[in-house]
């Protein structure tokens, strides 16, 4: 296991609004940190936007979900009609695409909707039943009516110091310290 460094996981900053969240992620974003986190009680894509939590790894992993499924859905019809239990019904090929078109599709629809579900899960590191802010008594109201933002002490340019004089001057509610 690394040692942290800095024996504290990083600042959290309290904001009385939306908007004043997402004036503060833009600069901090301008002030060239990069490990930040943002807490809402309301989805806001402003914030992400704001933050460049842009992943585009999940329509890939959707995408192979789908291919696989089409694969198993077609290799499997193909596999019991030609090699396993081949009949002949009126004169067709055992090879009779067109009659596996639907099974295939409905297994293309099964597996891509898996992937999409266990990738949001593994890409989102869920499920987590312990974050480190949950420590912080401040962070109670994030479901209700605040909006928080985190700048995690592993950003290469976080310093105890001047990482939270920078989070005041943005003019937060509160300025607390989380805890590892």
């Amino acid at each position: 296991m690394a040692v942290p460094r800095f024996p504290i996981y990083g600042y959290l900053a309290e904001f009385h609004s939306g908007e004043e969240l997402v004036r503060a992620a833009v600069r901090t974003k301008q002030a060239g940190y990069q490990v930040v986190e943002a807490y809402t009680p309301l989805p806001m894509e402003e914030v992400s936007h704001a933050l460049g939590h842009h992943d585009g790894r999940l329509p890939w992993i959707v995408l192979g979900g789908g291919v696989l499924g089409a694969l198993v859905g077609f290799g499997m019809q193909y596999w019991i009609s030609v090699e396993a239990y081949p009949l002949n019904f009126g004169g067709r090929p055992l090879n009779s695409w067109p009659s596996f078109i639907v099974v295939t599709f409905e297994m293309t629809i099964l597996f891509a909707a898996l992937a999409a579900v266990l990738g949001m899960f593994a890409l989102n590191g869920l499920p987590r039943p312990y974050h480190p802010v949950f420590n912080v008594p401040l962070f109670e109201t994030a479901s209700r009516n605040r909006f928080f933002l985190m700048i995690l002490s592993r950003d290469e340019r976080f310093e105890l110091v001047g990482t939270r004089a920078f989070l005041e001057s943005l003019g937060p509610l509160a300025v607390e310290e989380v805890p590892h």
